[in-house]
């Protein structure tokens, strides 16, 4: 199926929940919910599309944690991939990391009945963290390293281009306020990164997906949900603050968070003030006639 006759099945199966991937089987059949599922489909494509993710015919690893997110995220691809629109081949990877109280049985439960091509691996780093961190520090960073070098590796065992993470429209502006705010630079969450070794390509398809509608999908989905909170730690307050000023602003003036998402895709250098990509010192009037 090429993609125009893919894309006009998609648009004609938009309505109808039957036609996606089984994953979908139990889904509502509610008007709501088919826009809520066409509208962060049509804003994953436009983030793959965007930022030329697809390679037909390679592997991605599409690492999956337990939250709303990520589950979103598999599903999203896998609903893509169903309808002929991501040629590409998913694998979900959970990565356990030792967490006290963690629920090991529900991910592979779920995998496995919904038939997804996975891997399941232990890696203790939440001993490694708590050795090293003081009592009532927050692990989240450490343990985000430490996650990320196991996931490459795995991505590598496994053959795969890419690795494929969950963070969505969010996640992206508050990392780029908080670099504002704290770091003196403006930087936020690429949707294609190449990593330091430059082996592995991550990608986040869903950096235009709102947050609020990945929390509406899980619901509707009922997707067996693993709280984050499990070690005791959480991220600092610093990216509270953030999440809850860009609510506030999105509260008091609606849409403001896309037309945000946007701007980090519409940057002119001229008008900052950084010599290093913008050569200002060049600037020089046109020379003018003599009368």
């Amino acid at each position: 199926m090429n993609e125009i006759t893919a894309t006009a099945q998609f648009e004609a199966d938009a309505e109808d929940v039957s036609g996606a991937h089984p994953l979908f089987a139990h889904a509502p059949r509610s008007v709501a919910f088919n826009k809520l599922r066409k509208r962060l489909i049509r804003n994953m494509r436009e983030a793959i599309e965007t930022f030329g993710m697809v390679r037909p015919g390679e592997k991605w690893l599409v690492a999956i944690s337990g939250g709303k997110d990520s589950y979103g995220m598999l599903a999203l691809l896998l609903d893509l991939k169903w309808r002929g629109l991501l040629p590409v081949e998913l694998v979900a990877c959970n990565l356990d990391q030792g967490q006290p109280n963690f629920p090991k049985h529900i991910l592979p439960d779920w995998l496995n009945a919904n038939g997804i091509a996975h891997r399941i691996e232990y890696q203790d780093t939440y001993s490694i963290v708590t050795d090293k961190l003081p009592a009532g520090a927050t692990y989240c960073s450490l343990c985000s390293r430490l996650r990320r070098g196991h996931l490459y590796r795995i991505a590598r065992e496994e053959g795969c281009s890419a690795l494929v993470l969950g963070h969505h429209r969010e996640d992206s502006l508050e990392t780029f306020f908080m670099n504002m705010f704290h770091g003196g630079r403006l930087a936020a969450m690429p949707a294609n990164l190449l990593n330091d070794e430059g082996d592995l390509q991550v990608f986040r398809p869903m950096i235009y997906c709102g947050e609020p509608d990945l929390a509406k999908f899980a619901e509707h989905m009922q997707f067996p949900i693993i709280p984050c909170d499990l070690c005791g730690s959480q991220d600092g307050l610093e990216r509270n603050a953030m999440k809850a000023m860009l609510d506030d602003l999105e509260k008091r003036m609606p849409g403001r968070k896309d037309v945000m998402i946007r701007a980090l895709g519409n940057v002119r250098p001229s008008h900052l003030l950084d010599p290093k990509i913008f050569d200002f010192a060049a600037l020089q009037p046109a020379a003018q006639e003599a009368n």
